[in-house]
């Protein structure tokens, strides 16, 4: 978003609004000016633009959705949409499931009908997360009714627009794009970003092999490991007798002893300690501990989030 020029910026959020605000705050360290705008329930992304009407007033906007990630940022959209002066831009990548997504079909260049996860897709043009609008799309979205899972589709609000005769100009996105929305894309997404990496040390190894891109933050402390990148590990963590592999991230604060880690991310102030085998293939929340322990009799004792996965062998 600043690198696009913009620097305010509107955060619409729900239950989860305390842990959007922890993580981003006021934006100030992103150089930007961020406002919360409060959902009450999960109504829609065309819901959250209406919503966002009194923010927004007349001017034009990008709606960018929080799961997605684009390899290469917004600047390139923004300008051509500055450039061109359509009423809408929507970026749109060919996609093996277009049943998954909104979907849009383009005739001589033009956008001419988009449905929400059809069950029988007339394109494979999936819509990418990234919206630009000027202030049009709010008689839209005002006009549309809720889909039949009872939300206000953004998708509509666009046909919408087409069916008005405004000008939405479509572009094909040829980076990689992520739709973040399952385990399998977040490790994906992970390490498509870790693919960039470059090497840059500046904690502690003590005794420690560190092979290929590979950084560590500085406050960070690496006792007889053997790391090989691309690997990023964060601030204040204390890796002893570990092995970390490839397309591995590890937040701040993290312990790891007698353990091995490879294509897995790990958040703030996890520990992973005595294990058996190797973790693989994980996404580890926030202080979490995952341990071997001796206690009798033996047995699995856990406690889980909503909609997490364990395998255990």
């Amino acid at each position: 978003m600043h690198a696009a020029g913009i620097d305010e910026v509107g955060i619409v959020v729900g239950d989860t609004h305390a842990e959007v605000e922890a993580a981003v705050g006021d934006g100030a360290r992103f150089g930007l000016r961020v406002t919360y705008l409060r959902q009450a329930a999960p109504l829609g992304l065309a819901h959250a633009v209406l919503i966002a009407e009194e923010y927004l007033g007349d001017e034009p906007f990008v709606m960018y959705l929080g799961d997605n990630l684009l390899k290469d940022g917004i600047v390139p959209f923004v300008e051509r949409f500055r450039a061109d002066a359509p009423d809408a831009l929507i970026l749109l990548q060919h996609v093996p499931d277009p049943q998954s997504y909104g979907v849009a079909e383009i005739v001589d260049g033009a956008v001419t009908h988009l449905v929400e996860k059809p069950a029988e897709p007339r394109s494979d043009l999936a819509l990418v997360g990234v919206y630009l609008f000027t202030a049009k799309i709010f008689a839209s979205v005002k006009a549309i009714s809720p889909s039949a899972r009872g939300e206000l589709e953004i998708t509509d609000a666009i046909q919408h627009m087409v069916d008005r005769g405004l000008q939405v100009e479509p572009h094909i996105v040829t980076g990689w794009w992520k739709d973040t929305g399952k385990l399998e894309d977040i490790l994906e997404a992970n390490r498509l970003i870790l693919g960039t990496l470059e090497r840059d040390v500046r904690g502690e190894t003590i005794d420690s092999s560190i092979e290929g891109p590979v950084a560590i933050e500085a406050g960070s402390v690496l006792t007889r490991c053997t790391v090989r990148g691309p690997v990023t590990i964060g601030h204040g963590c204390e890796l002893t007798d570990a092995f970390i592999g490839p397309y591995t991230s590890i937040l701040h604060g993290v312990i790891v002893d007698h353990a091995e880690i490879e294509h897995s991310i790990i958040l703030e102030n996890s520990r992973i300690s005595g294990l058996d085998a190797r973790l693989c293939d994980s996404l580890i929340g926030k202080d979490v501990t995952i341990c071997r322990s001796d206690g009798r009799p033996a047995a699995y004792r856990f406690m889980v989030g909503d909609s997490s996965r364990i395998g255990v062998v």
